[in-house]
């Protein structure tokens, strides 16, 4: 029977809605600023961020965690993105973006949960030589999340609830060959020291983890060279002619977007000759046929703009499916090409799980 014996290594997961709505939520710019400080000062090994609905704001972040957390996955979905977003110390191998089934209505647009295409990200990292799934998706005392004290929190919300509510989460799983233990479970307390506001309307998490790895998976087999390079390039040149046809279909979208772009600009001149047409008497006589022609040019306009703007809608959000599908795949080609470097300079090759043979998965819901 295999026995588990301690690892020395510990795992350290954040996680934090980030409420980074431009030109809608408080002191963004500011609150990024601090975000940003505290990962990097805490030095947690994975960091879960949601509602980062702003690319801009995730490359500021990569930029500025870039020295110790040099891995990172923005996930793209739907119009303005899906807010997802991971930072990792440990090499994200690949990802997946699964987009939820009911993910609102695109005319209540104060929501926005059509237009952000809410889903759960994930990322396969590895951590000290095992393979972790890490999830993230937007769907201590008591671990309270939304609590009273917080600058930003709606307080007649929490009315029936004296300490707060519990809404945002780590969750952890094991395997056979890995268990897991949670050290410690922490969230933030409202306002920042020194600072007049807090990270977010809600409370940032952070779990220290332990793993256990049993003799068993510590057993590893060896694969023949020649084979496994032979096997990992015939991997690469399926992804790269992937690659090739993802890389055309993007090329091929974005030319109709432009269109879409015309098109709506088509429906604006249409709609203002009409105005013109009303406005210059020279233009336009008081005639019944002239009155005819100014409400058919209205209405084209019209159907011209609305048919362009549907258009760009559907085509942006093709967009963004192409280009995470475009970021996965170099993340697979990039995997692919250091187990074949690694493989030439060791003169063996792990299994494709990664060495030694295990998984575990931490997953975070709200």
């Amino acid at each position: 029977m295999a026995t588990e014996r301690p690892v020395p290594d510990k795992l350290r997961v954040f996680s934090l809605n980030c409420w980074g709505i431009r030109f809608s939520s408080q002191h963004c710019a500011q609150r990024y600023e601090m975000i940003g400080d505290l990962i990097a000062s805490e030095q947690h090994d994975i960091a879960l961020l949601q509602e980062v609905w702003s690319e801009r704001d995730f490359l500021f972040l990569k930029r500025k965690l870039s020295s110790c957390h040099p891995y990172a996955h923005y996930f793209k979905s739907g119009v303005i993105g899906s807010g997802l977003a991971v930072f990792s110390r440990h090499r994200i191998q690949d990802a997946l973006l699964y987009q939820y089934s009911l993910n609102g209505y695109p005319y209540m647009l104060r929501h926005g949960d059509w237009f952000g295409g809410k889903a759960v990200g994930l990322v396969v990292v590895d951590v000290f030589g095992l393979k972790a799934h890490v999830y993230v998706t937007h769907g201590c005392e008591d671990g309270h999340t939304l609590i009273a004290v917080n600058h930003f929190t709606k307080k007649q919300d929490l009315i029936p609830f004296e300490k707060g509510i519990r809404i945002d989460y780590i969750l952890m799983k094991g395997s056979k060959k890995v268990s897991m233990k949670c050290e410690s479970l922490s969230t933030t307390k409202g306002s920042v020291a020194g600072k007049p506001f807090p990270y977010s309307d809600h409370e940032a998490l952070t779990a220290e983890l332990t793993l256990l790895q049993s003799e068993e998976s510590r057993e590893h087999g060896q694969r023949n060279i020649s084979d496994s390079q032979t096997a990992i390039s015939e991997q690469m040149d399926v992804v790269a002619e992937a690659s090739a046809v993802v890389k055309d279909g993007l090329c091929h979208t974005e030319t109709l977007q432009a269109r879409a772009l015309h098109l709506m600009g088509g429906g604006l001149l249409l709609l203002l000759l009409p105005l013109l047409m009303i406005l210059l008497p020279c233009l336009c006589s008081c005639s019944h046929f002239s009155f005819t022609t100014t409400g058919l040019l209205a209405a084209a306009g019209a159907v011209f703009m609305l048919s362009g703007l549907l258009f760009y809608l559907l085509f942006i959000t093709h967009i963004k499916v192409l280009k995470e599908t475009e970021d996965q795949m170099k993340l697979t080609s990039d995997d692919l090409q250091s187990k074949l470097s690694g493989s030439r300079a060791s003169g063996f090759f792990s299994s494709s799980d990664g060495s030694p043979e295990s998984s575990s998965s931490f997953k975070r819901e709200e």
